[in-house]
């Protein structure tokens, strides 16, 4: 999995910081509750087998919340993509988590999921996800996939974002996947 690495980010009021770049452990998932997952969301995609078509509207994400975006639903979450031999990767500013991901290799043969990616608002477009995402692709690799899928929450940013990662949307989402979530855009990506 590697050791950790530390990199310089910039958070949004402009602070210089070093950022660590760690594996998890089972037991910091819980530190989940440290990353701000607000987020305003004008638009949102629906998906048409490749094609994405734009709404506009209000679906602002809130801070955690008591429903399925509460800590405790998805530090559950996150520990099943783990059980289901996953791994986690965080990323850390003065030891406080701003960003997790996880991917889980062998999804089905050759194809890994980028399972679980959050970045802490104050974060974002600090190339923090950007830096999660090829640890996740590293790994992926490393455990011979070929390719790699997410079910992307379908707001603009986080769509750009994967679009900006190599996804593609699939006109063929892998069964299990669309099951869980029919509303998310569902993405596809040679490693």
């Amino acid at each position: 999995m590697g050791g950790a690495s530390v990199s310089r980010g910039c958070n949004c009021w402009g602070v210089d910081t070093l950022i660590e770049f760690r594996a998890l452990e089972r037991s910091e998932l819980s530190r989940l509750r440290e990353i701000d997952r607000t987020e305003r969301i004008e638009v949102l995609y629906d998906q048409h087998g490749t094609e994405l078509l734009a709404r506009r509207g209000e679906w602002s994400a809130s801070a955690w919340d008591a429903d399925e975006h509460s800590v405790e639903a998805k530090v559950r979450e996150a520990q099943r993509y783990l059980d289901d031999g996953g791994l986690a990767f965080g990323a850390f500013a003065d030891d406080r988590m701003v960003g997790i991901g996880i991917v889980v290799p062998h999804l089905r043969p050759g194809i890994a999921q980028l399972a679980f990616l959050h970045v802490s608002a104050p974060w974002r477009a600090a190339g923090i996800g950007a830096r999660l995402c090829e640890q996740l692709d590293q790994v992926a690799r490393s455990a011979g996939d070929s390719d790699m899928v997410v079910s992307a929450t379908p707001s603009e940013n986080t769509v750009r974002f994967y679009i900006g990662r190599g996804f593609a949307p699939t006109a063929e989402p892998l069964s299990e996947l669309f099951a869980l979530e029919p509303e998310d855009v569902h993405m596809r990506k040679v490693l």
